[in-house]
């Protein structure tokens, strides 16, 4: 996959890239000159599946591969439609944009892509900023890392010159980056659309089902989604019950209240299942294993401790019209500045572990001698518990309060000389995707006789041995100091249990 060569030697239509995944692959030069720039470039230095690298050894692949493989299957199935359905009239630039939304969807990952913004930003947006004089921004409470990329894309676009070649599409590139229309002020769209209650702005209705392909919001059925079960197993070890391939060839477009959506062969219906149970034995096996949860709330820690030392060039201030000196970013702060956040990956890590920051590297350290946090366990809600639970408002089903997670760190720290912040209490959830939904439930089928015609399929007729349930959360508890022998917090998270009516496992 080396870049930057002259894609004019290969032929006029694009350039070859060998994946490990999906083989043989041309891309168009547009996104050979986007693949050919800093900002994705950045993508190399960013694990895909983040600490899991600490866990499995062969999980040492990139964003950067795996959003070329979603730029080639984002094209795949838009050609694919094209072919079968000329009435559609997807044209080529409609190919050629998803495929740029596909390419450009994980621009926005920080270091150890999930780590980042589901663990260290919230923790870090709760301590009083580090530098006083910081813009706040507004979105701060709710950023995530799609909303970093749609800010990469425009920068990366403007940086490179690339205006020009995809103005009149930019806004829908980043709505099918989102997968839902635009909220960001001062993003005018080129396409107005004729429909008022047609929310985006980037192509009208009959071409809605163009936004299913790369952020499927509708059933979290996107090419995204198959890309990363294939790469993900192939480099984790598991097997992948799902083929994609098939995918592409049993699904048309049809029409449902108005809407044009894409719709599978009724017969497929056992294999989207599949589907999402290998979703949910990825994160029972890597994303979510104990021990991974452990080693990212470590470094999650680390980064904690180094924030306001870690200091990052970002854009030039403006005082009176002049430029002046760039102006420095933290690790938390540089999200704010793409110019800064183009230059943090997951290489901080290594930085911090090299030098004394107030005691950051010291976890790092203890990472890489496998010296971490000790494992107290997991707590399930018993499905009937053994004795009346003292509760006042016990959780609703499957469901896991704040206040419930309160009151166990306070019976923790009470039991260790109120040292809360020596714990770490995680909920974990484990769904298919739509947390207690169904997904096939958003899922329109066709029949062979006729194809036309979109229509749901109701569980209780696919099989009487689906789950009754899709979504179950459970409580996981890591006690910070291990070396200390005078307690003994995993008797009091067993107790903690016994008179909550969970059951407590080491599993």
């Amino acid at each position: 996959m080396a870049s930057g060569t002259d894609t004019s030697s290969i032929n006029h239509t694009g350039k070859l890239f060998n994946d490990s995944i999906h083989g043989h692959i041309e891309l168009h030069p547009l996104l050979v000159k986007i693949i050919d720039t800093p900002q994705f470039q950045r993508l190399r230095n960013i694990k895909q599946l983040g600490g899991c690298y600490y866990v499995y050894p062969g999980a040492s692949h990139n964003r950067f591969e795996h959003s070329i493989g979603v730029a080639h299957l984002a094209g795949e199935l838009a050609k694919s439609l094209k072919s079968r359905q000329p009435e559609l009239k997807i044209d080529d630039r409609d190919i050629l944009c998803v495929q740029i939304a596909g390419l450009c969807h994980d621009l926005g990952h920080g270091p150890f892509s999930h780590l980042y913004d589901t663990m260290f930003i919230p923790e870090a947006l709760k301590k009083p900023k580090d530098d006083p004089k910081d813009p706040k921004d507004p979105k701060d409470e709710k950023w995530q890392h799609e909303d970093a990329s749609i800010r990469m894309f425009d920068h990366l676009v403007k940086e490179n010159g690339l205006k020009s070649e995809m103005e009149n599409d930019l806004v829908f590139i980043k709505e099918l980056i989102l997968g839902k229309p635009l909220s960001t002020p001062g993003n005018d769209a080129p396409v107005s659309t004729k429909d008022e209650n047609w929310p985006y702005k980037g192509r009208d209705k009959d071409k809605s089902f163009l936004y299913e392909i790369v952020a499927n919001k509708l059933n979290g059925i996107d090419v995204d989604k198959f890309d990363y079960f294939a790469r993900d197993c192939h480099h984790l070890g598991i097997k992948n019950n799902f083929d994609h391939l098939r995918y592409f060839m049993c699904v048309r477009v049809c029409e449902v209240d108005g809407l044009k959506h894409i719709c599978c062969r009724d017969k497929e219906v056992d294999n989207l299942y599949d589907m999402f149970q290998t979703r949910n034995r990825l994160h029972r096996r890597a994303y979510q294993h104990k021990v991974h949860m452990n080693i990212e709330i470590m470094i999650k820690d680390a980064f904690l401790k180094a924030n306001p030392y870690i200091k990052i060039s970002g854009s030039k201030r403006e005082e009176n019209g002049r430029e002046s000196e760039k102006k420095m970013f933290t690790l938390s702060t540089a999200k704010n500045d793409m110019e800064a956040y183009t230059k943090l990956t997951d290489q901080v890590f290594e930085k911090i572990l090299h030098e004394e920051i107030n005691g950051a590297s010291d976890i790092l350290k203890r990472i890489l001698s496998r010296k971490l946090y000790k494992y107290l366990g997991q707590a399930k809600r018993e499905a009937q518990p053994k004795k009346k639970i003292s509760d006042k408002n016990p959780d609703p089903p499957g469901e896991i309060s704040e206040e419930t997670i309160e009151t166990l760190k306070t019976a923790l720290a009470l039991g260790i000389s109120d040292r809360r912040q020596d714990f770490e209490v995680c909920v974990v959830r484990f769904d298919y995707g739509m947390k207690d939904k169904d997904p096939i439930e958003n899922v329109y089928f066709y029949t062979k006789s006729n194809p036309t015609t979109a229509f749901s399929i109701p569980r209780d007729q696919v099989s009487r041995l689906l789950p009754e349930h899709f979504s179950e959360k459970i409580i996981r508890v890591y006690w910070k100091k291990p070396d200390d022998d005078t307690a003994d917090p995993k008797t009091l998270f067993e107790g903690w249990c016994e008179s909550k009516g969970f059951t407590h496992t080491m599993e």
